[in-house]
């Protein structure tokens, strides 16, 4: 296979540049998981309740919905490579401070810090991965978007695994985390040499005045400048604002909101309900939440297969009903071990939401940065900032009763699924 885009484009470089991109995506989850799971034993040795834990959580979406808002200008501005990369290592040295804080200072200001740093850098990367796995997508030719998410999903796997294994073993927060975060910023750092989404050219959305104007009867008449030459992109301000009044665009934001909330509120809150809501060890929590990011990397990597021969429509309703299901299941089960099958159900339906989100935002190459930002925003703003805010609410009702406030969001998700249609 040959992609030319300007330049030409081997298969073996074209290769190179999706795997790099898969590692981007992994690690990216493996950061997320390491902190997330071994959040019960950051809030045991801080002394924090739900609502204090939400508050901290809130330090970190602040951090990372402050990221995406402005992620579109920023990957614009630095191009993928350097917002991935940039972003990586940010995202390594928050989570060496929230270790720290944890651990060796015993300062919830610190954990916070940390947590914040993280958001930072964790908002412009995701961008600038969705945008750089877009542009790959489109050079193989297939649907791979839901398996870069799933390399995303497998990146948690692991975190997780690591994550209940440090918890059993009783390793303290502080070398868990300063670990994961050496692995990750190193690993992206050197994956982002392959990258090529900056240095493959796309038709440009421009705005065009002429120079001459043809009179029939004294023929051509000079034209004043306007500035604006067919050969110059739009302004990228301009770009990001036209996106954000662009009907569709928006659409697929609450579309993919319901099931970012989804997700966001299983990786923040599965392994303290479980510990909490069902009775279960620090470590079972941690090995729950393993199982429905297990389920959700299987729902991706499957997605590819199942997005071919049904199309987005009806495989967004099936997600949307079966992360009802499955969120409904792990509320009112009786026994642990059907809250277990219950997040096994909630991972499958969560699975393909942000994946095909970002794929139609992406449509139309000219637009994807800032469709994608844009899209991004309105995602991650439900991924990071809802799980903070059912904390508050768990103060009054229970982590797990609370869980049910997403069930509101994802019934908008089921109804708006004919958005993710690609124009034709």
């Amino acid at each position: 296979m040959e992609l030319r885009a300007g330049t030409a484009t081997t298969s073996t470089e074209v290769r190179n540049w999706r795997n790099a991109v898969v590692v981007a995506y992994a690690a990216s989850g493996l950061a997320f998981a390491s902190w997330v799971s071994r959040l019960p034993a950051i809030r045991d040795a801080l002394d924090l309740t739900p609502g204090n834990v939400g508050v901290l959580l809130l330090c970190m979406t602040l951090g990372s919905f402050a990221s995406v808002s402005a992620s579109g200008l920023i990957v614009l501005r630095l191009g993928s490579k350097r917002t991935i990369r940039t972003g990586s290592i940010m995202v390594g040295a928050g989570l060496l401070l929230t270790g720290l804080g944890t651990s060796v200072l015993g300062s919830p200001v610190a954990t916070a810090a940390g947590l914040a740093v993280i958001g930072l850098g964790t908002g412009s990367w995701n961008t600038a991965s969705n945008v750089e796995g877009a542009a790959v997508e489109r050079a193989v030719g297939r649907h791979i978007m839901p398996r870069l998410h799933g390399a995303f999903s497998l990146g948690t796997v692991a975190g997780a695994g690591l994550g209940a294994a440090a918890a059993a073993a009783s390793l303290p927060v502080s070398l868990h985390l300063a670990a994961a975060g050496l692995v990750v910023a190193g690993s992206v750092a050197t994956a982002a040499s392959w990258f090529r989404a900056d240095a493959t050219p796309v038709a440009r959305e421009r705005s065009y005045t002429p120079d001459t104007f043809e009179d029939p009867t004294t023929g051509p008449i000079p034209l004043i400048d306007t500035g604006t030459r067919p050969d110059e992109p739009l302004d990228n301000k301009r770009k990001i604002t036209q996106a954000w009044r662009d009907r569709r665009t928006l659409l697929l934001g609450v579309l993919v909101l319901g099931l970012a909330l989804a997700e966001g509120a299983a990786g923040d809150w599965v392994a303290l309900a479980l510990a909490d809501g069902h009775g279960q060890t620090d470590a079972a929590g941690a090995a729950g939440y393993g199982l429905f990011v297990t389920f959700m990397t299987i729902g991706r990597f499957a997605g590819t297969l199942v997005l071919d021969r049904f199309g987005r429509v009806p495989v967004m309703r099936w997600c949307a009903a079966l992360a009802v299901v499955g969120l409904g299941l792990f509320v009112f089960a009786p026994a642990p071990w059907l809250a277990f099958v219950g997040l096994a159900v909630w991972g499958l339906g969560a699975s393909l939401g942000f994946p095909v989100g970002m794929s139609a935002a992406a449509d139309d190459p000219a637009k994807a940065a800032a469709r994608v930002s844009v899209v991004s925003t309105i995602g991650y703003g439900a991924f990071l900032c809802g799980p903070p805010l059912l904390g508050l609410l768990a103060e009054h009702i229970g982590i797990l009763h609370s869980l049910l406030a997403v069930m509101v969001m994802l019934a908008v998700s089921f109804l708006l699924s004919p958005v993710a249609r690609k124009p034709a």
